[in-house]
């Protein structure tokens, strides 16, 4: 009998030491990655979402930052214009190399941005800041992208959300869904994650070239079609080519936008130039180099503390809703420009 109770004692203190040998095994944090026999455990990520570590226990309640002042009449905010995110596929095509970014260069430049202290805003932020006397982080720069090809969500999209980066997608509305364009879906997750969408036209047509219903098909029917597609205003609007007049301008003013681009060069801007807004092309081929010396001195701003963002993914603010279809005030292109100054 008592030959049996050392037994099993011995055998209960064997348990014993095998359970506080898996327990602490199971506790203990590996250098390298698990034996190939034991599987490795990853928490599924949703389709077309990028994985985020959970950060939220040790993230700081605050931070110092530095902030453009309100105040400046004029800031230095380089717009960098980007249309093809791509390996240009055809080496004759002289046009096309030069709008195509490759992939890995759109990269590294994300990655020198952040790592050199730039901090991507939009025009929601930098009409705020000019109309609302709100602030601006230091060293701010806007990221636009024109036309809505595909490979702005395929390759463009996930650098971005990756780095937690704002940027603005002109979308040609009448090319959405195509086989070459962005998708619906596609234009909807962008706009819910940190890409605020601008109207470039229905068909990208040379808008001086255009008059009366023509033109304004082109400038008003754009913004209606995608403010019915995404429930919230569409104030950006970007002259395809570059190219407008005084009457194309009138006219995207009458139509309601807040704000319009070129493509001449120029990084500085103010909120009566609102309408003609300068940009930095951004070409394929060119070096780190040459894109670093394309933007400039940033501009520069204030030490202040402020509340730490919350960990997670970047969505985009919100915006009030529009009542769809939306009514279009024909007979305010007769008026004249209603916003004045805003023409050279």
């Amino acid at each position: 009998m008592t030959g049996r109770r050392h037994v099993g004692r011995a055998a209960a203190a064997a348990l014993v030491a095998l359970a506080a040998t898996a327990l602490l095994e199971a506790l203990a944090l590996p250098d390298g990655p698990p034996p190939a026999d034991r599987p490795l455990l990853v928490a599924a990520t949703p389709p077309g979402q990028l994985p985020l570590r959970d950060h939220a226990r040790h993230a700081p309640r605050q931070r110092r930052v530095s902030l453009v002042p309100p105040g400046r009449g004029a800031v230095r905010v380089p717009v960098l214009m980007y249309h093809y995110i791509r390996v240009n596929p055809d080496p004759n095509d002289k046009v096309g190399f030069n709008l195509s970014v490759r992939p890995e260069d759109f990269a590294r430049q994300m990655d020198w941005l952040a790592a050199a202290g730039y901090h991507p805003i939009d025009f929601d932020d930098l009409r705020g800041y000019l109309l609302g006397g709100g602030d601006l982080p230091d060293r701010p720069v806007v990221l636009t992208f024109d036309d809505g090809y595909r490979d702005l969500y395929t390759v463009a999209f996930p650098v971005l959300r990756a780095h937690r980066f704002k940027a603005v997608a002109y979308i040609v509305a009448g090319f959405v869904g195509s086989p070459v364009s962005v998708t619906p879906e596609q234009v909807l997750e962008m706009d819910a994650n940190g890409i605020e969408i601008g109207s470039h036209t229905v068909s990208h047509a040379d808008l001086t070239k255009l008059s009366g219903s023509n033109l304004w098909h082109e400038v008003f029917d754009s913004r209606a079609a995608l403010e019915a597609l995404l429930g919230h205003p569409v104030l950006d609007f970007c002259y395809p080519a570059g190219r407008y007049d005084d009457a194309v301008v009138r006219a995207v003013q009458a139509a309601g936008y807040a704000t319009a681009t070129t493509t001449q060069p120029g990084q500085v801007h103010s909120a009566g130039d609102r309408h003609l807004w300068t940009r930095v092309r951004v070409d394929g081929g060119e070096s780190l180099e040459q894109f670093v010396a394309d933007l400039g001195p940033g501009e520069p701003g204030e030490m202040v503390v402020q509340p730490a963002p919350p960990p997670g993914p970047l969505h985009g603010p919100a915006r009030r809703p529009v009542t769809v279809p939306l009514v279009a005030p024909r007979e305010a292109l007769l008026a004249g420009p209603p916003i004045e100054g805003a023409l050279p």
